[in-house]
């Protein structure tokens, strides 16, 4: 995993502050892989109930903030998906395969 203990801490405090008790958040992508190099940070946020899309949007935008301001602006891509819910989505698909867990709110 290419990310360092102040990264993962500012996305466990991010998630701390922008979600409801249960979130779990997921590292997903080429941040897994020790030798690749660069890419953006690939976040699957999973929540333990479905958000109203205001709700959403509101709770993804302060996440990503909050991040910013703990690591600067790095590239980050997040996806929200509801515990327990179908999602068609291959990226939920493939981050929760393969994802690695970093946060637990």
């Amino acid at each position: 995993m290419r990310l360092q203990p102040n990264e993962v801490n500012a996305i466990r405090q991010a998630a701390c502050d922008a979600f409801l008790p249960g979130t779990a958040v997921f590292l997903f992508g080429s941040r897994l892989r020790d030798e690749a190099r660069g890419g953006d940070i690939d976040l699957l946020v999973e929540t333990p109930e479905a958000l109203s899309p205001e709700d959403l949007v509101r709770r993804r935008t302060h996440f990503v903030s909050r991040i910013y301001q703990a690591l600067d602006e790095q590239r980050i891509d997040v996806v929200i998906a509801t515990r327990g819910q179908q999602d068609g989505r291959s990226v939920v698909t493939m981050a929760k395969r393969d994802g690695l867990q970093v946060a637990q709110v």
